[in-house]
């Protein structure tokens, strides 16, 4: 059986399974504490750390993982990114005080001191604009170092900025952006193409998770419009391939037209339907989407 390895704990692990149960995947352990669990019956998970999966993927011990692309980076290994979840969406950046001088990477004196939980990201990223700077390892709380002494700046995962703004610190650049990804050895990606049955096998789970991330954001639109105005409605309701339209049983002049709209969009479209004469307007959110 397959084995994929997911973060064991916090927000990342939540959205995580969220994402494979809608996927058809729910998650079935066997106690709270439990470190593996069944994959709706067709994979094996395996709970561990976020930053430990890099790891675990590379040498084998599972097929594939989900974790953070700022910890494969940081992680070194020799991994692939297979699909990007778009989840746990976040950047790393350098903060520094909001009383400091610092405006920018350039205003960073040489030898200041830089506190990060990501020392090999945050020593190629000062040493690739010839910044000369100490680099502080620290496993967490990095916002505190600066106004305890230990670091003049740091490079930590921002979000919304709430965490940075309430220890007084304000983000000046960004090292990079990231998201979770599903990822898989270098051996394993080059293999998913192959008719072997575990490949066939996590070919099969990449595209339910792609079909969940392809709906997110799309709303499935179905409305009653005027049998004349079907080009107008064409240009209202493009689709993913032009509305779908069916005649509806003794409506007369009246067809049924269903199509996919970006969820932003939604709004204008039912004005615009509407304008056309539509009638009977129903949105529905879409669970999953298969191209």
């Amino acid at each position: 059986m397959p084995r994929i390895a997911l973060p064991n704990k916090g927000r990342l692990a939540d959205d995580t399974r969220e994402l494979f149960t809608d996927a058809g995947l729910d998650v079935r352990v066997h106690g709270d504490r439990a470190l593996s669990a069944s994959l709706g019956g067709l994979f094996e998970a395996i709970f561990v750390r976020a930053a430990d999966i890099p790891e675990f993927v590379a040498d084998g011990a599972a097929d594939l993982g989900v974790t953070g692309w700022d910890l494969v980076t940081e992680s070194e290994r020799d991994v692939a990114s297979v699909l990007d979840l778009e989840i746990g969406k976040c950047r790393l950046s350098v903060a520094a005080t909001e009383d400091s001088d610092v405006q920018s990477v350039v205003d960073i004196a040489s030898g200041a001191r830089v506190a990060t939980a990501f020392p090999r990201l945050t020593s190629r990223y000062f040493r690739d604009r010839n910044r000369d700077v100490c680099v502080v390892p620290v496993s967490g709380a990095a916002e505190i170092t600066p106004h305890l002494g230990i670091a003049d700046v740091i490079v930590d995962l921002v979000s919304t900025g709430s965490t940075l703004r309430v220890n007084g610190l304000r983000e000046i650049a960004t090292v990079m952006q990231s998201s979770a990804r599903l990822i898989a050895s270098r051996r394993t990606a080059d293999s998913l193409d192959d008719s072997s049955d575990r490949s066939l096998e996590l070919r099969g789970l990449i595209a339910a998770l792609e079909s969940v991330i392809r709906a997110k954001g799309q709303r499935y639109v179905m409305a009653n419009v005027p049998r004349g105005r079907l080009d107008d409605v064409k240009g209202v309701l493009p689709g993913l391939g032009g509305p779908t339209v069916v005649d509806v049983m003794n409506g007369g002049e009246l067809v049924a037209v269903h199509a996919v709209v970006p969820a932003r969009d939604i709004s204008h479209t039912i004005s615009d339907l509407r304008t056309l004469g539509a009638t009977g307007v129903l949105v529905t959110r879409i669970e999953r989407l298969v191209p």
